[in-house]
């Protein structure tokens, strides 16, 4: 990739957030607008906003480099990203909005009448939001250190320096902008090189050039192993090896390995002939290769099909209660707008995840050595040098780079928003406008200095946790609040409490190395499965013990949530009389 034209295109990107975030700084008086932009933002754009914080590069990027990894196996993953919306769309967004509530502690509070509850909230939403924020700085960092060299925590500070002059300037105002603006940012820097892409495939003469096909070395081709694997190896292969495999020291020797599994240790340098199938690879200890589809028994750590199951929960369900996510819903004229909103994002996201695939399956053809280097999502951003080269290579691949950096700048922009407005709620000492500011100073200075202190935590890790303890917490939280009048203060603290903590405890056990292999492993290492029903389940058992302290507002505070606008109205100004 053409160093100087990836950086301007990154500067040309960070220049127009600027500009138009700087928009939301004329307009943004009170501190209605600085939350949620005084409650006037339309469907159309507000639904471009929502795309355009929740793709972030974890979609950009990482769902092209599992379709390389993984192929066709792995389409179901951006289904679950999607399919969140649908079950937000019948279950919250219109209640939600209903509720006038400005973050996710307000409503807790104004649902349950407990100082309490609220508190919970907010460690959850801070917990949450600074878990999401994290691994957009450090693959901020990442990504422009491939592209220019630059020291990891550069590409952090940059995206933590913009995103807070945005949010400190105009709030919500400016974000909206901002977000609506990038994702079709996004959209265009993966639509415009694809069908060039496509094209270039298609004119391709090779008879390996399927999409369908094993992925195979095209060229005589050296990959250096970034980690310890383990290769999977379907008939002999004859290759180079210069470091260790299975325990025996190689230096330029040309080895036939045999059909099975082999274990590689990192930094062994490979050396691959053309037509060679490339190898399946898996981590040196534990889930090994089998496919995800596989029963529920067998031998193999994996148990691929029941993380399936985990993953595809946590995302169906802890969409709705990632809290940039669910403040933006606040920002919607009323719940009938805010359901065409909804409807509105299952579009847009839905057009988006039919291009990264694309950008998956090519890789397969065109640079499967990324499979075996560690850098699978790096295939988006690759691709156009390695199949169209030149001048038209390099303008594609700067686009891409840009859009890449417009997920980070995107998705942080709505964490530190929502993370900002808790702190300048129910943390800080003070009010009004300066206040709020600095409270996006210090909702961006956490997550900024983790990322600089731990620069190895695994960017997929922290997203899927993120996901989990939402999944886990407010979900049970918004559901039950929402559509169960039994629910009680006492009930939603045991349920936050059990159901979140459960997988923040889980995953980070497994990420620490106490888990055991097997089932353990597998349980602890996707906890949505069970954490989630454990939450709802801790919630509904905790709240009939303790019907007595079913909040005496429960049956107005449903109305409010259930009935439209003018109705609600009518019924309350009814009572008075």
């Amino acid at each position: 990739m053409n160093q100087t034209y990836a950086l301007t295109a990154v500067t040309a990107v960070v220049l127009a957030t600027v500009l138009v975030g700087a928009l939301g700084l004329r307009i943004s008086r009170t501190t209605s607008d600085f939350y949620v932009a005084s409650r006037t933002v339309g469907p159309r754009l507000n639904a471009a906003a929502i795309s355009g914080e929740y793709l972030s590069a974890a979609s950009f990027l990482g769902v092209a480099g599992l379709v390389l990894l993984q192929g066709p196996a792995m389409l179901w993953y951006p289904v679950g990203y999607t399919a969140g919306y649908l079950v937000l769309l019948v279950l919250v967004a219109a209640p939600l909005r209903r509720s006038g509530a400005y973050t996710l502690p307000d409503f807790a509070e104004a649902r349950l009448e407990s100082r309490a509850v609220r508190r919970i909230a907010v460690v959850f939403v801070l917990g949450v939001g600074w878990l999401y924020l994290l691994p957009q700085l450090q693959g901020a960092g990442l990504t422009l250190e491939i592209m220019t060299g630059a020291p990891h925590w550069v590409g952090g500070l940059v995206v933590a320096f913009v995103v807070t002059a945005a949010v400190a300037a105009g709030g919500m105002r400016s974000i909206t902008f901002v977000q609506a603006f990038q994702y079709w940012l996004k959209l265009t820097a993966l639509l415009v090189p694809a069908f060039f892409l496509l094209a270039a495939w298609a004119g391709d003469g090779s008879p390996r050039a399927s999409l369908d096909a094993p992925a195979v070395f095209r060229e005589r081709t050296s990959v250096t192993v970034a980690e310890d694997v383990r290769l999977a190896v379907g008939a002999p292969l004859t290759l180079t090896v210069t470091g260790r495999v299975d325990g025996r020291t190689y230096d330029g020797q040309v080895v036939t390995l045999a059909e099975g599994g082999h274990a590689v240790q990192g930094a062994t340098r490979l050396e691959f002939l053309p037509g060679t199938v490339v190898p399946e690879t898996g981590p040196a200890v534990g889930m090994g290769v089998s496919s995800w589809s596989e029963p529920l028994s067998g031998d193999q750590d994996g148990y691929r099909l029941y993380a399936t199951y985990g993953l595809i929960l946590a995302t169906f369900l802890g969409t709705m209660g990632l809290p940039h996510v669910a403040v933006r819903f606040y920002t919607s004229p009323n719940g009938q707008a805010a359901r065409r909103t909804t409807l509105v994002v299952l579009g847009l996201v839905g057009t988006f995840y039919l291009l990264p695939p694309v950008y998956g399956a090519l890789g397969r053809i065109y640079a499967p050595e990324l499979a075996l280097t560690g850098d699978a999502d790096a295939a988006v951003l690759v691709l156009p040098e390695r199949m169209l080269g030149g001048v038209l290579g390099d303008l594609l691949g700067a686009l891409l780079a840009g859009g890449a950096f417009a997920a980070f700048l995107s998705t942080a922009s709505g964490l530190t928003m929502a993370v900002a407005g808790v702190l300048h709620q129910d943390v800080l000492p003070s009010r009004g406008v300066g206040a709020f500011r600095c409270a996006a100073l210090v909702a961006m200075a956490v997550p900024l200095a983790g990322s600089i202190a731990a620069t190895d935590v695994p960017v997929a890790d922290a997203v899927g946790l993120a996901f989990a303890v939402s999944a886990s917490s407010f979900c049970p939280l918004l559901v039950l609040g929402i559509w169960w009048r039994g629910l009680t203060p006492p009930g939603a603290v045991a349920g936050l409490v059990t159901g979140g903590g459960a997988a923040l405890s889980a995953v980070l056990a497994t990420r620490a190395g106490l888990a055991p292999a097997g089932w353990v492993h597998t349980l602890l290492a996707w906890p949505a499965a069970w954490s989630v029903p454990l939450g709802f389940l801790t919630m509904v058992a905790v709240s009939l013990a303790t019907r007595s302290r079913i909040p005496g507002g429960t049956a107005a505070t449903l109305a409010r949530l259930h009935l439209p606008e003018d109705l609600a109205s009518h019924a309350a100004s009814g009572g008075r009389r």
